[in-house]
């Protein structure tokens, strides 16, 4: 019995995390409980097990007597993305090329092939999850314990955003698609010679690519006004 109901917290939380991350579930969005606890034969103590273990990883937001609801996506949040992401995501890859393992290696070529393959034929979110499991071995090969738990917020986030990136609306955008795909194959190159410089001006050129692009499409649902309205690290946007 003991083992059922881990199953089945597992698969619930799987089942959560896969739906925030693709939008299938919205910014904000309450979750219904009694449903979830229903729909996989769950008590409410293993219920709320679940929903802490997701608030803590940064999917789920939990308020007193109000239950959960999905974390949310507002220019707050948004704006302190934009700052903190090309921080984080240059440390992240300074770090993996200094301590990355042969076996992390291999994991990401292994990555990025499901990535490329899911640019060929795959469906948004298949792409956008492709992207976001490629980025988190990268935070696996840092392996610094204070900068991983902000790293694998953002990427929540980020693969939010990316299910508009992964969604091109024109040939300029299948192009940045491709060149992100290119770029891709940079970072493993210089994680793999172990050239922390590199890999730092490539985390820049990557975010700059994805920058871009977020910064003129996006619009997810929870946002308190539009991102043309929102002046974003710094930056004035058009509207």
């Amino acid at each position: 019995m003991k083992d059922a109901s881990r199953n089945r917290k597992a698969e619930l939380h799987e089942h959560l995390r896969m739906a925030i991350l693709t939008m299938r579930l919205r910014p904000g969005a309450d979750l219904d409980e009694t449903r979830l606890a229903e729909e996989f034969a769950l008590s409410r103590t293993p219920l709320r097990e679940v929903l802490r273990q997701l608030a803590g990883e940064g999917y789920v937001d939990l308020r007193e007597n109000r239950g959960a609801r999905v974390s949310e996506m507002s220019h707050v949040t948004l704006r302190d993305f934009f700052l903190a992401a090309p921080m984080i995501y240059g440390a992240i890859l300074q770090l993996a090329a200094q301590n990355a393992r042969p076996g992390q290696i291999e994991a990401l070529k292994a990555a990025q092939e499901r990535f490329r393959a899911a640019l060929r034929s795959g469906s948004t979110a298949e792409r956008a999850l492709a992207n976001n499991r490629f980025h988190e071995i990268t935070g696996e090969m840092a392996g610094n314990i204070y900068l991983l738990p902000s790293f694998s917020r953002l990427l929540i986030d980020h693969a939010r955003i990316s299910m508009t990136f992964y969604r091109p609306r024109d040939a300029e955008m299948a192009r940045d698609v491709a060149v992100a795909c290119d770029q891709h194959d940079a970072i493993i190159a210089a994680i793999a010679a172990g050239d922390a410089t590199e890999a730092a001006r490539l985390a820049t050129a990557h975010w700059a690519l994805s920058r871009d692009r977020i910064e003129q499409f996006v619009m997810p649902a929870g946002l308190d006004a539009p991102l043309g309205q929102i002046g974003l690290a710094g930056r004035t946007m058009p509207a």
